[in-house]
């Protein structure tokens, strides 16, 4: 796997990220100890010093999944939002995670489940809770 790129994680999401991991199900464990990771490598900053290019929780995000060429939008969610959230994606799974703390422009690479290997490229932030003001959402 390439060298991962720096990420940036604002210090709610942080906290709230921990905690789900630490509650996660045995069926999400996998993908949960590889959010802790992320959360282990990022810069944890407050929510109003975070650069308005960056990934965070509730963020619509435009990608393209470099694997297979294709441009997407969704917008990163905790799990239990995602019944709400037409074009939700979960931080708990292995996209969602991997989305977490990216700048606009980075390249990722992740394993998928299944052992294969995907690539995404982020393309633009059609939304960030933190540039609108949203800061404790």
């Amino acid at each position: 796997m390439a060298t991962l790129p720096g990420i940036i994680i604002n210090r709610l999401d942080a906290e709230r990220l921990q905690r789900l991991i630490d509650r996660a199900p045995a069926a999400d464990r996998h993908v949960a100890e590889l959010l802790e990771d992320e959360l282990e490598r990022g810069e944890i900053v407050e929510p109003n010093e975070i650069p308005a290019d960056i990934v965070s929780m509730n963020s619509r995000v435009e990608f393209t999944d470099l694997t297979r060429q294709q441009a997407l939008v969704r917008t990163l969610v905790y799990p239990h939002a995602l019944a709400s959230q037409e074009d939700g994606l979960s931080v708990l799974a292995p996209l969602g995670a991997a989305l977490l703390g990216l700048k606009v422009g980075s390249h990722i690479e992740w394993s998928l489940p299944d052992g294969s290997q995907r690539q995404v490229r982020i393309d633009a932030l059609l939304y960030q809770p933190e540039s609108a003001g949203d800061l404790h959402r």
